[in-house]
């Protein structure tokens, strides 16, 4: 009962985010949650070109998959040696990263430009592909950390016995085992870098060649907003990351029955 109550207060907000981008400012405002008697279609196809959301996407798009793979390589392979470790400089290690969650994310804005500019990679998407990554590291490591160490020790034995190095069990051992706790990361990060809206606006900024969605949908505001074309926009924005969620979440469902029949 409450899991229904639960996916009624998520659901809400979205269904007016839906029936208001099919309507002008009157119908919004008179009959919030109404269906619209005369849906005003033409409200996509301004937020697409006002905004110019088809290279917004593509450079969001872009930047996201760039980022969690980069995220992935390198999160990966540390996680395993950090399951694998038991001694005080993993500790340490560890210990480190969850210190990272003390510091606000604003507080490494100013030093984060300063790097940029010394760079030379200021106003650029390679500076955002390379940055996302190196701050989505600390928890995407500690979660696979986590699912890494149920990985039974006696499979890694028996790999060691029969010949096989570190990457070895690491690919045909932790990888498939730790599939979900993978997934789960890349859902998670997929998430947060296509809602970035921050380190967005300060590092790549506002060129519409370069900006991503989240930088781009502000432009639709004005003294004269019309909020029909707005939530027309969010929704557009919406699709891509909706999409992908639904193929990881049934990646991951697929990671976990298969783990289940092995276990």
């Amino acid at each position: 009962m409450l899991a229904w109550v639960y996916a009624l207060i998520l659901a809400i907000p979205l269904y007016y985010l839906i029936v208001s981008s099919l309507k002008n400012n009157v119908g919004i405002f008179t009959d919030p949650f109404g269906l619209p008697l005369d849906p005003v279609w033409t409200n996509f196809a301004e937020a697409w070109e006002r905004a110019k959301l088809g290279q917004a996407l593509l450079n969001s798009v872009f930047i996201s998959v760039v980022a969690v793979a980069l995220t992935l390589f390198l999160a990966i392979p540390a996680a395993y040696a950090l399951a694998r470790s038991e001694g005080r400089i993993a500790r340490a290690i560890t210990g480190t990263f969850s210190a990272s969650f003390l510091i606000p994310p604003f507080a490494a804005l100013i030093p984060t430009v300063i790097l940029a500019i010394n760079l030379g990679l200021f106003y650029t998407r390679e500076f955002q592909m390379l940055f996302l990554p190196a701050s989505a590291l600390p928890l995407s490591i500690l979660l696979l950390v986590q699912f890494m160490k149920t990985v039974p020790g006696e499979l890694v034995e028996a790999a060691a016995i029969d010949g096989a190095g570190q990457w070895a069990i690491l690919r045909r051992i932790f990888i498939p085992l730790a599939m979900p706790g993978i997934v789960s990361v890349t859902i998670l990060q997929v998430l947060t870098f296509w809602n970035e809206y921050l380190f967005s606006l300060t590092i790549t900024g506002t060129s519409p060649d370069i900006r991503t969605v989240q930088v781009a949908l502000p432009t639709l505001v004005s003294d004269s907003t019309r909020f029909g074309v707005l939530a027309a926009g969010t929704v557009i924005t919406l699709l891509p990351v909706y999409l992908a969620y639904s193929i990881l979440q049934k990646r991951m469902q697929e990671a976990l029955v298969a783990g289940a029949l092995k276990g």
